[in-house]
């Protein structure tokens, strides 16, 4: 199993639910910009789940060789990567924190999805499952550079998917809502709208399972947006 974004609460998580679910890997490979962090986690998994895990470093905003991971194989690809930046006003005119927002959420994600999906499709088997946002279904007065950059990527899913499919990979968008995190702390959330990292990998591995194409991770979102 590939996790880029492994810091994330929600990818922790799901790791932890496919485990608990008698999921097998031979190794789970953990990709972070913060080794020390995810490192923790590494040993957590090994301690109560007897997993072996790689954590290795990897920060988009950098230059990336690929070649280093040539070894690397797997058939389920979980991608957590994202950036939140400063939604307000200053944020918005604040180049610095709208590229970062537009690379790490699409620009420089992109590529590194591409060559693990170049992968799965050679060997014509695999799941890969990528954390958009319902962010990206419409655009709104509040943070829309990240909405935007969220809408990019769930495009992109929507492509791979069809591009992927006659390959026998299959690409799976979920849309969280509101999700209790450390990106999403002090923000005013509505409890009803707000799932936490737990639910959310209950909710994703579900889906999983069920090979389904969008999820929300809670169906009120779907309604919602529908709505929207």
């Amino acid at each position: 199993m590939i996790v880029l974004g492994s810091t994330s609460e929600v990818a922790q998580a799901f790791v932890e639910k496919a485990l608990q679910e008698g999921e097998k890997f031979e190794k789970i490979y953990l990709f972070t910009s913060s080794k020390e962090t995810t490192e923790r986690f590494a040993r957590h998994i090994d301690v109560k789940f007897l997993q072996q895990s790689e954590v290795i470093e990897l920060d988009l905003m950098k230059g990336i060789d690929y070649n280093q991971f040539d070894y690397i194989n797997s058939n389920l690809l979980f991608c957590a990567t994202g950036y939140l930046g400063e939604g307000t006003e200053e944020g918005l005119y604040d180049n610095k924190n709208t590229q970062r927002i537009i690379d790490v959420n699409y620009a420089k994600l992109v590529p590194v999805m591409n060559y693990f999906a170049q992968k799965f499709e050679s060997r014509r088997s695999g799941t890969i499952i990528g954390l958009s946002s319902v962010a990206g279904d419409r655009g709104r007065q509040s943070n829309f550079i990240y909405g935007s950059a969220k809408a990019a990527f769930t495009a992109y899913l929507s492509g791979l998917r069809n591009y992927l499919f006659d390959k026998k990979v299959h690409v799976m968008t979920v849309k969280p809502g509101f999700m209790a995190t450390k990106m999403t702390e002090g923000l005013p959330l509505n409890p009803k709208l707000t799932a936490t990292p737990k639910e959310a990998a209950e909710s994703i591995f579900k889906a999983y399972k069920k090979q389904k194409n969008v999820a929300y991770v809670l169906p009120v979102w779907g309604i919602t947006m529908m709505i929207i």
